[in-house]
């Protein structure tokens, strides 16, 4: 990452170019799979999609192909199909990374998750109809609440 000004206007930009995939994922049981990370920046936890770069594994790895290693790493289910929805901006004020978003349907759990390394995340199996509920405990504890969950949250501020 490199801190970027440009005028008045500084901003932050991947020193690789690479993107981010960002992963809808649904259980069979009509469950949200979430993940909660500690983030730097923030200084505390924070309850996402799973997610990941493209390419930190592998240089010419393509964004379906990262969706799918990062959903398995992070949460331990496999996708039989990942459908892309398109390209997003993740904070266009802040920064320029953009990511696309996958649904990951034909879910199979293959392990217990937690990412790789260091990365201890924790995975969250959120029944749909308890999504509210869920994001206000957690930001009830301090967790923070990344903007992609916004719309299951009806719009409220935490």
């Amino acid at each position: 990452m490199e801190a970027v000004t440009e005028g008045r206007w500084e901003y932050v930009r991947r020193n690789r170019g690479a993107g981010a995939a960002v992963i809808f994922a649904r259980t069979p049981a009509d469950e949200l799979i979430l993940v909660e990370q500690y983030r730097i920046p923030l200084g505390k936890p924070c309850i996402e999609l799973p997610a990941g770069i493209v390419g930190d594994e592998d240089e010419g790895e393509g964004f379906a192909e990262a969706a799918s290693r990062e959903l398995e790493e992070e949460t331990g289910w496999r996708a039989a199909q990942m459908i892309d929805h398109g390209t997003f901006t993740s904070t266009p004020g802040l920064a320029s990374e953009q990511f696309r978003l996958f649904e990951a349907r034909g879910l199979e759990r293959t392990g217990p998750g937690g990412g790789v390394g260091d990365e201890d995340i924790r995975v969250h199996l959120v029944p749909l109809a308890e999504i509210q509920a869920f994001l206000e405990e957690a930001a009830g504890r301090g967790v923070a609440i990344d903007k992609s969950l916004c719309l299951f949250a009806l719009l409220r501020p935490f």
